[in-house]
């Protein structure tokens, strides 16, 4: 979308302020953590994402970084992928992760959490047919459990194996496990998630950037 200035208050700071929900000065902080990761060009490549030390180590680096180059969250109603991405996609999607402010209102919450989980579902969703698998939403029950910092890994891995078995069961009834229904829509996916907190367990690390610091 063009070089931005580092001073906030311009027209460009303003708008993606309403877009994102982000402050002016963290709009100000995280243009720089863009030029940083960029090295001062205009546009991301998945290749930038791979020199972030803190990403080498998350069991789902490659869904995260592929998120950034997803059309789908760049809350256009896109469909696809792109090879490079600007500042205002970067941040666009960046504030998946971010916290809801603590003044919203207990409807703009509930919008917040669908949004979030939709980026969750499309996470996982990688060939963009409507549905999960099995296989995927334990593994996104796992990662949610797991960030609580409440339950270690094990703990967290064999409560989403039973959450796994248990949705299989209850949709596919007295099928083999072979035959399980691998097709878990967004709708399921909400129903199945309801209850469940996330709003401050989806959170990533880059850059010596904490996402869930960014709530104002």
């Amino acid at each position: 979308m063009g070089a931005l200035q580092s001073l906030p208050g311009q027209p460009e700071y303003i708008d993606l302020a309403e877009k994102t929900g982000f402050s002016l000065e963290q709009i100000a902080v995280l243009h720089k953590r863009f030029k940083q990761l960029s090295h001062n060009e205009e546009s991301l490549r998945r290749d930038h994402f791979n020199e972030i030390p803190d990403l080498a180590c998350n069991p789902i680096r490659a869904q995260i970084i592929e998120a950034f180059f997803d059309r789908r969250n760049y809350r256009q109603n896109g469909e696809g992928t792109v090879e490079e991405i600007g500042f205002e996609e970067f941040l666009v999607v960046m504030s998946h992760f971010r916290p809801p402010s603590l003044h919203m209102t207990e409807e703009q919450r509930e919008s917040v959490r669908r949004e979030k989980l939709r980026f969750l579902f499309n996470m996982h969703d990688t060939d963009n047919d409507g549905t999960i698998t099995l296989e995927e939403y334990r593994h996104v029950v796992e990662e949610l459990l797991s960030r609580s910092g409440a339950l270690g890994k094990e703990t967290a891995k064999s409560i989403a194996d039973a959450a796994m078995l248990e949705v299989a069961s209850i949709s596919m009834g007295h099928m083999e496990p072979d035959e399980f229904y691998e097709g878990i829509t967004f709708e399921h996916f909400l129903k199945l998630l309801d209850g469940f907190e996330i709003e401050s367990r989806m959170n990533i690390r880059f850059l010596n950037m904490d996402t869930t610091t960014l709530c104002k």
